[in-house]
């Protein structure tokens, strides 16, 4: 029987995929594997016996991803399972930006009890009024499954769109509407467009890259939306923007102490994947990832260690050698099987950064005399006989 723990409420669209071999438990101690939305795991000690995470949703730094690949604990996300979600709330904050719908409501509010309001709000509307996004030009910057889709979304409605990616997979290209114009520099997006949506993940080469030097070079007026992650904007630099007119609006749906505070922000209540579809859908990926992993050893978007997938297991055992990526390390496990007289029927090894995952289907069972040599082979992080 294996075991799953979950750390925040899971959708039973996803934990009903779930079969009569798995059982849930309470505890995280006794847990094989860990569904988890948002709740931070870092302050967590994961016992010896965690053999992996799926994140149900994007974003992953919730999780210890480093000290996860040193104990080879597989950290899996559901790219694009919520990417209509985000999408329909990315328009939104378009359509907010453009036109003063929130404070024209609020204005509202608080004339409600005037008699004559019909008449009061013919005449104050011009303080609300706003523009049209057909014929803008939007700035996409990150072009995976959320961004692509707001691409081709804005592009139907008639705007001008501009999409920026550096590593934009084979995939996301063929996703992309004609009418999307894939540039290769993001200063072009700065310096001509009307609208800037952010859709890159939180790392040191994005942390902050709305700053004081980005923000200079925008058009006057710009609009800037971030449903990607807070820290992408630096929040002095654009609530001195605001302030001074040279950003229009800021959109962000990661209200935090200063940016509910700034002049000209719209604050969402990170409602970009709070829909019931999107959290379906990320609970039905992150279950199916997470019950392939532990019934085949296959690793499928994985944010610690690289994609590999060999199938059903048909031969007499399958065992998963999780390891530094470094010189020889194939060497010494396949010579460590031949010595001990294992067979190796297929074999598949794939790197990712500092590591690596080598799968190897065997004609037969292997000891736990083995297992101890692989595991003492210096640069092995962990040994798993999955069958």
């Amino acid at each position: 029987m294996r075991t799953i723990h979950c750390i925040n409420n899971i959708s039973k669209c996803g934990t009903d995929l779930l079969t009569n071999e798995y059982a849930m438990t309470d505890s995280l101690d006794k847990a094989e594997g860990v569904l988890v939305r948002s709740a931070s795991m870092h302050e967590l000690t994961l016992p010896s016996g965690l053999l992996a995470i799926a994140r149900a949703g994007a974003g992953v730094n919730n999780i210890p991803l480093d000290s996860c690949a040193e104990k080879g604990i597989v950290v899996f996300n559901t790219p694009g399972a919520n990417a209509n979600g985000v999408k329909e709330l990315v328009l939104a904050g378009l359509f907010l930006a453009s036109r003063d719908v929130v404070g024209g409501i609020g204005w509202c509010q608080g004339i409600k009890d005037d008699p004559n309001i019909a008449k009061t709000v013919e005449k104050g509307k011009k303080d609300f009024a706003g523009c049209e996004i057909k014929g803008k030009k939007l700035g996409v910057i990150g072009l995976g499954a959320i961004g692509a889709e707001v691409a081709n979304a804005a592009a139907a409605l008639g705007m001008e769109v501009y999409g920026y990616d550096p590593y934009i997979s084979v995939n996301a290209a063929w996703m992309l509407s004609r009418d999307v114009k894939h540039i290769t520099s993001a200063d072009i997006i700065y310096e001509e467009c009307d609208y800037i949506t952010l859709h890159v993940p939180l790392m040191d080469a994005t942390k902050e890259m709305i700053n004081d030097e980005t923000i200079a070079k925008m058009k006057d007026g710009v609009v800037v939306l971030n449903f990607a992650r807070d820290l992408l904007v630096k929040d002095d630099a654009m609530a001195a923007a605001l302030e001074s007119g040279k950003v229009h609006k800021y959109v962000t749906d990661f209200p935090n102490p200063k940016s509910v505070n700034m002049k000209g922000a719209i604050a969402i209540p990170h409602l970009g994947a709070s829909t019931e579809e999107s959290e379906d859908n990320c609970a039905k990926m992150a279950v199916k990832e997470l019950m392939d992993y532990l019934e085949n050893g296959n690793i499928r978007n994985s944010v610690n260690f690289p994609n590999c997938d060999m199938g059903v297991c048909r031969m007499a055992s399958r065992v998963a050698v999780f390891h530094k990526n470094i010189p020889n390390m194939i060497g010494q496990v396949t010579g460590t099987l031949a010595a001990a007289g294992v067979n190796i029927s297929d074999m598949t090894n794939k790197s990712k950064g500092k590591f690596a995952y080598t799968l190897l289907d065997l004609e037969n069972k292997v000891d736990i005399s083995v297992i101890e040599k692989l595991s003492a082979i210096d640069g092995i992080c962990r040994v798993r006989v999955v069958k």
